[in-house]
């Protein structure tokens, strides 16, 4: 089908943006758990400005990573060990997070840095374990390299603006954290399973699908101390009746 479309769009000249619009599509819906992940990376830091330094400097990093990997990606494809590694780190990352110690400082899992140097290299190899996936889709779809540059460009564009996103929502709801791991360790399978034996690997539409359910669970609560907080608030400052009432009797005294 999407051939189809593809060679009638060329009788119309209009091939080269409609693949540019497809390419940058994909890149949207492969980076949302991308993109919570690197957000829960850069959550470690405690510093909000450390925080958005870290994810600039890291997606740019990534970003030279991606340049790289599209220009070989026909010689990595050869070569299933790349995929290997790639799983191996992601399942390593999400062992790590769940393996975390609770304290009362920090009441749920995280990955924890003393600095933000620490976290940069974090930042842009995961990214490049997620690219590994996302690069071969793209030229799939795609053989001008260039076309797919500027989606990739477009997509670290977007997975900067979705990992701010993530970063406050993170704070907002209790198991958004947790999903976003899981759905690291769920990509990490799917990238140890396409190396190992590629027609076990499940359809693309299942995949989405999993996702979505577990970004559904995700967001399914919000952080009770944001609750507690905004019930405070509410209790603390007058309604507007009672404020109403309090300048009419001031005006009374005067």
């Amino acid at each position: 089908m999407l051939d189809n479309l593809l060679d009638s769009s060329l009788h119309l000249g209009f091939k080269t943006p409609l693949m540019l619009l497809i390419l940058v599509a994909l890149e949207a819906v492969l980076s949302a758990d991308n993109a919570i992940a690197l957000a829960a990376i850069a959550k470690g830091i405690e510093d909000e400005k450390l925080q958005r330094q870290a994810l600039n400097i890291g997606l740019l990093l990534a970003y030279v990573f991606r340049i790289v990997l599209i220009l070989t990606a026909t010689w990595v494809i050869k070569f299933w060990q790349f995929e290997l590694i790639g799983a191996a780190y992601l399942l390593w990352l999400v062992y790590n997070y769940f393996t975390s110690e609770e304290d009362e400082q920090h009441p749920h899992h995280s990955l924890r840095f003393l600095s933000v140097w620490q976290a940069i290299p974090t930042i842009a190899i995961t990214d490049v374990a997620f690219s590994l996936d996302s690069v071969t889709t793209a030229l799939a779809v795609s053989d001008e390299i260039w076309l797919v540059l500027v989606g990739g460009t477009i997509g670290v564009i977007t997975l900067r603006f979705l990992a701010g996103l993530f970063i406050r929502w993170l704070s907002e709801f209790t198991h958004l954290e947790d999903a976003g791991f899981l759905t690291v360790g769920f990509v990490g399978l799917r990238l140890l399973i396409k190396s190992i034996k590629p027609e076990f690997v499940p359809p693309e539409w299942v995949i989405i699908a999993t996702i979505a359910v577990i970004f559904t669970w995700g967001f399914s609560e919000r952080s009770p101390a944001l609750l507690e907080k905004a019930t405070s608030e509410e209790s603390t400052s007058p309604s507007p009746k009672a404020a109403l009432r309090g300048s009419q009797s001031d005006n009374a005294n005067d």
